[in-house]
Parts: C-alpha cells; sequence; structure tokens
C-alpha cells in the first residue's frame, strides 16, 4: 500500500521524525529502515537492546498517530486507473498497516479497498518475512508463483522474492533492491485481459 498505491511519505516522516529525535537517533538513518515494515520491527532494528514489550507498546502509540494524520496522503501515480484495471482481477491488499491504518489512507488517497486484505494484525511476522503475501496467495486461492507483488520497500521486495513471486518495484526506493522490473510510478503499467482470462501486464519505462 504505502509507496506502491498510496504516497504517505509526508506522514511517515513525520512521525518517525519525531520518534528517532525523542530517542536520541538521526531520523536520516531511521527513515532508511522504516518503509516496508511493521513499527515494532523497525523499532528493533533501531534500538536493539530494547526489550521487545516495549517496542510492541510504542507501535501502538505510533499507529494511532499515523492513523490521526492523513495531511498530505494521495494516490501514487496512476494508481486511480491501475486500481480500476485489476477491480475484476484477483487481487489482495497486503501491508504492513493494521486495518485501521491502511482504512484511513486508502480513503484519503480516494482507492478502492480490495476485498481480500491482509494488514498487520494478520501476520505473526512482519516483512522481509513472506508469511503476508503467502496468506494473500491462499486467500485468493493462487499459486504464489503465479502471483506478482508491487512493492516499492527493500523489506518488501525481499518478502515477495522470499515468497516465491515476482515483483515489480514501484518509486525512487524500489530501484535499488533487485525487483524483477522496475516503474517509476503506476502510470506505466498496463493491465489487460483475453477472453480465456490471461492477464497481461505490460511495463512501459520511464
Amino acid at each position: 500500500m504505502d509507496g506502491t498505491i498510496v504516497n504517505s511519505d509526508a506522514v511517515v516522516e513525520r512521525c518517525w521524525h519525531d520518534w528517532a529525535v525523542a530517542h536520541g537517533l538521526d531520523p536520516r538513518e531511521a527513515l532508511k529502515v522504516v518503509h516496508g515494515r511493521q513499527g515494532y520491527a523497525t523499532m528493533a532494528i533501531l534500538l536493539p537492546d530494547r526489550p521487545m514489550e516495549e517496542n510492541f507498546a510504542e507501535n501502538t502509540v505510533m499507529l494511532a498517530r499515523e492513523t490521526a494524520d492523513t495531511d498530505g496522503v494521495v494516490p501514487v501515480g496512476g494508481a486511480p486507473e491501475f486500481m480500476a484495471a485489476i477491480s475484476a482481477l484477483p487481487h489482495a491488499l497486503v501491508t504492513s498497516a493494521d486495518a485501521a491504518l491502511a482504512t484511513a489512507r486508502m480513503t484519503a488517497a480516494a482507492l478502492p479497498m480490495p476485498r481480500v486484505r491482509i494488514t498487520a494484525e494478520s501476520v505473526q511476522a512482519s516483512k522481509p518475512h513472506p508469511e503476508g503475501f503467502l496468506m494473500g496467495a491462499a486467500a485468493l486461492g493462487v499459486d504464489p508463483a503465479d502471483c506478482i507483488v508491487f512493492e516499492d520497500s527493500a523489506a518488501g521486495i525481499a518478502a515477495g522474492r522470499a515468497a516465491g513471486m515476482r515483483v515489480i518495484g514501484v518509486g525512487p526506493r524500489a530501484a535499488a533492491h533487485a525487483p524483477t522490473a522496475h516503474v517509476p510510478d503506476l502510470t506505466s503499467v498496463e493491465v489487460t485481459t483475453t477472453p480465456d482470462g490471461d492477464i497481461t501486464l505490460t511495463l512501459r519505462s520511464a
């Protein structure tokens, strides 16, 4: 979701900048590991000696703040058209956000919420673990090898690859993390179907 169909960078950077400063960390370094992970997992990386219980507790506070702050949340370029193109096709939202945050951001970006969605509450492990993507494939009844992941972050791309899926990297963050293919945004993705149900994705480079 974040960075792939919803541009929430402004909120993420505000919230995590403040968190990093409050904990005596360099915000620029903190933002390098924030994207794609659940908050508690980011905190565990940045504060490795802190008890995980504290990370879980503070993540609850962070989620509440992020959910309440939708200023600057907009769709990624081409996202409305892309979501319309796949509306009748098997697809799932697999996000590190919890259900409340996912709903807030999809609503703020005026994007339709997919019927199948795997949120933070659905999984035991955060990306880069592949659990979320494998759950999404299972919910759709689709072999993981036939799934295509759209991701923007290092953690998300690693999770998609670990799930045995092809990964299309979206946006500037994705290019450095070896996705299967890369597009600047979703205006570069065309979705077509044949009468017998085959789905073709055509990617246009910038």
